[in-house]
């Protein structure tokens, strides 16, 4: 099967017409370690199952489905934000598992998180978990060193 195995699609809902297409998820390892591909430089092709997304003023943020290994080693799929106008991905953040849900969107105190459950392998055990990213702002506390950042929205 060729891809994109899976895509984000933005559809003009008066006029019917796709205003943009983009492949959701990484490059799946068998595709990725295929020796016939050796030595190619492959895109991101997406990857199978449904995303479920979160559409804000300005993004629309989606869960992959599936892991793959990452260039650091790491097993795991990624939260990413796409801009809703262009569908160009402005950023992600690690999840140590696929998404099992659609992200969700809260506010506490004026601070912006973004929710969503992952599920699958994680460290060797088969476990399920909600995950929770702050968005940047100016008067949250600031996060720990080294801890996951969400791209900011510019609509909280």
């Amino acid at each position: 099967m060729k891809p994109p195995y899976s895509r984000i699609s933005a559809i003009d809902l008066k006029s019917g017409t796709i205003l943009w297409q983009v492949p959701h998820g990484d490059t799946p390892d068998n595709v990725k370690n295929n020796p016939a591909l050796k030595g190619l430089n492959i895109p991101k092709t997406g990857r199978g199952g449904a995303a479920i997304t979160l559409v804000t003023k300005t993004l629309v943020i989606a869960g992959e489905k599936g892991t793959v290994t990452m260039a650091d080693g790491r097993t795991g799929a990624m939260l990413c934000a796409y801009d809703k106008a262009t569908g160009k991905q402005v950023g992600s953040v690690y999840m140590p598992a696929q998404a099992t849900g659609g992200p969700m969107s809260y506010m506490v105190n004026g601070v912006q998180y973004i929710v969503i459950a992952v599920g699958g392998n994680i460290n060797g055990k088969p476990q399920a978990q909600f995950m929770a990213f702050r968005l940047p702002n100016e008067n949250a506390p600031k996060a720990k060193k080294g801890g996951p950042r969400a791209p900011n929205p510019e609509d909280q």
